[in-house]
């Protein structure tokens, strides 16, 4: 595996929260995220992914938020994972300090 797919990685350790352009739609399977400046749509396709989200706006961090969601520390990288791909797809952005 090359370090490239490792080099882009949310940091846990930054505030982050979804973009002001971005609308969420709980879902009994997680819930849809629409984004009205990029016309993108993504899925989160787990029920804690979504409590994560919404709690980034009431934690320091994002690790804060998947702990106070219940995501165990084991857990983190595959929910940093799912961060980074929201992060990508212009759904997250950093919170200004």
């Amino acid at each position: 595996m090359s370090t490239k797919a490792h080099a882009e990685v949310i940091d846990l350790e930054r505030s982050w929260r979804l973009h002001p352009q971005v609308s969420v739609r709980p879902e009994p399977f997680g819930a849809l995220l629409y984004h009205f400046g990029t016309r993108k749509l993504s899925f989160l396709k787990d029920r804690r992914l979504l409590a994560v989200v919404e709690a980034l706006p009431t934690q320091d961090t994002a690790r804060d938020a998947c702990l106070a969601s219940g995501v165990a520390e084991g857990e983190l990288p595959r929910f940093g994972q799912a961060l980074d791909a929201l992060r990508r797809s212009e759904m997250l952005v950093e919170a200004a300090s």
